[in-house]
């Protein structure tokens, strides 16, 4: 249409120009007379401006026709590539004129396919019957029509594709076309096809299961059946059961009686009268939530009691978490006890949390509380006292619940008094005070003791010692035992391991008691150091480095020298 646009267009302008042409020849060969002169001026003059006129509209028509032949530049690119096939056919179904995804579809070039029959692309003959009856009823005017056919290419390969068509009116010499578009949808039918059959076999498969499942209700209503029946003898063994078992619970309970006669608190091992009043006063205070305070010395197994206590209370199913205040350094007990932040000194990579934090809804057993340096003695109150704690780093403050178990092997009263210990501290921590005996007071109890450890040695190393003389035990009660309970341990350990046969026999020498005493009328060795230092110190005005510092006539290191005085909690006045 857009070309024949153009034709009429060019024709048009040519026409005019040959009228203008022999209408000038016409009159120029007249020659005017005289006396129209004038007339002929005039009409000059008209002629000119009529030929100025001309120009500007055959301007005029020049850029339309630029214009127009950008248009159907841009609508001749549209229509070749557009994703469907469209084609132009005449009312005998010819090809007139197609897009280039139309002769794609078709599998040739373009050019080939004007005048060709659109029949000549249906594969079926059934299709080729129906398709002039498709243009029919398009060429009627009965709006766009639809249609599915199966089409092949020059080639030979066979697509499905899905047809639609209008009616297109065009001048009487041309008569009606028929706007036909192409849609390849051989992906999609293939697909429905698959989907029809998986559908098929579905219903087979789900008609199959149903058939499977009722056979299994049936065999499981008859497996209930059985199973009532199985239900009901359990049930009578079951009750004869439950008999046998509130006997064994009965029997159970009466040995329990026994052993607690024996061995009263598990591997806290005594029947004196020391042990029994250790063991009531755990019993009363181990269902409470008061702070307890062991006394004792090394080895008497203040850590077990603690356990003990722990165990009797309401906290026992949330962990006890032990710090040994002795064994810890005195820069890193803060962090440990209380935690730290990323960064808060040097080497602190990551964060941490305090033992305090870990004990929550437990119990906290600080072993060795009098070794603890006087400046984090203050923090532990306000966590006895409030409940509440920083972070070393941070200025968030943290809140616990946590019960406080305090042990110590010093007498804490003389610390205070040498100012190593803060006495509001003590008295929070002294709610609930309990002495645990030395070995030497309840020797009565080294027999049972022996029993237990020769008993716990047997099965670790593999012995079978099954006898200790009474001279044994009588060297064993007349000894003082220092170490308490702990050294008694060890030697019972290393008895087994030296003796041959099943009698015990102990190779070690034990100093009487007269020696004992004599040993224990010696001051102690930490007292010693502590009276050492203080009087270097005094003696060099407490100066620590240097030539006449107390750290070289100590012989040590002065960040030592510093560390045994936040120790001892010794400070310059």
């Amino acid at each position: 249409m857009t070309k024949d646009i153009k034709q009429k267009t060019s024709a048009e302008i040519e026409r005019l120009r040959q009228q203008a042409e022999e209408q000038l020849r016409t009159k120029g060969s007249a020659k005017p007379s005289p006396m129209n002169l004038a007339k002929a001026q005039r009409l000059l003059h008209e002629l000119e401006v009529h030929q100025i006129e001309l120009e500007m509209q055959n301007a005029e028509l020049l850029s339309t026709r630029e214009e127009l032949e950008i248009t159907h530049t841009k609508y001749a690119e549209l229509f070749d590539f557009a994703p469907l096939g469209y084609f132009i056919l005449d009312q005998h179904g010819r090809i007139q004129q197609t897009n280039l995804t139309g002769a794609q579809l078709l599998g040739t070039e373009r050019s080939r396919l004007a005048e060709q029959p659109f029949c000549r692309f249906i594969e079926d003959s059934d299709g080729r019957i129906f398709f002039p009856r498709f243009l029919k009823m398009t060429l009627q005017g009965r709006g766009i029509q639809c249609c599915e056919l199966n089409l092949k290419q020059t080639d030979g390969t066979l697509f499905h594709g899905i047809l639609q068509s209008s009616a297109v009116k065009t001048s009487e010499s041309l008569g009606d076309l028929i706007l036909l578009s192409l849609i390849d949808n051989t992906d999609n039918r293939t697909l429905r096809l698959k989907l029809q059959k998986s559908r098929v076999v579905l219903e087979e498969t789900v008609l199959k299961r149903t058939a499977e499942l009722t056979e299994i209700n049936a065999r499981l209503l008859h497996e209930i059946e059985e199973h009532q029946l199985a239900q009901k003898e359990l049930t009578e063994a079951l009750s004869r059961i439950q008999q046998l078992s509130e006997r064994l619970q009965l029997e159970n309970i009466h040995l329990q009686q026994e052993v607690s006669r024996k061995y009263a608190f598990g591997e806290i091992i005594g029947q004196s009268r020391a042990m029994s009043e250790v063991f009531s006063q755990v019993e009363q205070v181990a269902p409470q939530n008061a702070t307890v305070l062991l006394l004792g010395e090394t080895g008497t197994g203040k850590g077990l009691i603690a356990h003990a206590i722990h165990q009797r209370s309401a906290r026992k199913l949330r962990p006890m978490i032990t710090v040994n205040c002795a064994a810890l350094p005195g820069n890193l007990i803060e962090s440990e006890l209380f935690g730290r932040e990323k960064g808060a000194f040097t080497g602190a990579h990551v964060q941490q949390m305090g033992r305090f934090e870990l004990a929550d809804g437990g119990t906290i057993f600080l072993d060795e509380i009098g070794e603890m340096p006087l400046e984090l003695q203050v923090k532990l109150l306000r966590v006895i006292q409030d409940g509440e704690f920083e972070r070393l780093g941070s200025p968030r403050t943290t809140k616990v619940n946590v019960r406080v178990i305090a042990a110590s092997n010093r007498n804490l009263k003389t610390e205070i008094s040498a100012g190593r210990f803060r006495e509001d501290l003590f008295y929070r921590l002294n709610v609930f005070p309990i002495n645990i005996p030395p070995l030497h007071q309840r020797s009565n109890d080294i027999p049972l003791l022996v029993e237990y450890f020769v008993g716990k040695y047997n099965k670790k190393i593999g012995k079978n010692i099954d006898t200790v003389t009474k001279d044994t035990l009588n060297i064993l009660q007349a000894y003082h035992w220092p170490g308490n309970v702990r050294e008694l341990e060890n030697v019972i350990e290393r008895a087994i391991i030296t003796s041959q046969g099943t009698v015990l026999q102990i190779l070690d020498r034990f100093d009487t008691p007269q020696e004992m005493r004599s040993e224990q009328a010696t001051k102690a060795l930490a007292d010693l150091e502590y009276d050492h230092i203080l009087h270097v110190l005094k003696k060099t005005r407490w100066r620590i480095e240097g030539e006449n510092g107390a750290a070289l006539q100590l012989g040590i290191n002065p960040s030592t020298l510093r560390a045994r005085m936040r120790k001892f909690g010794l400070r310059r006045p």
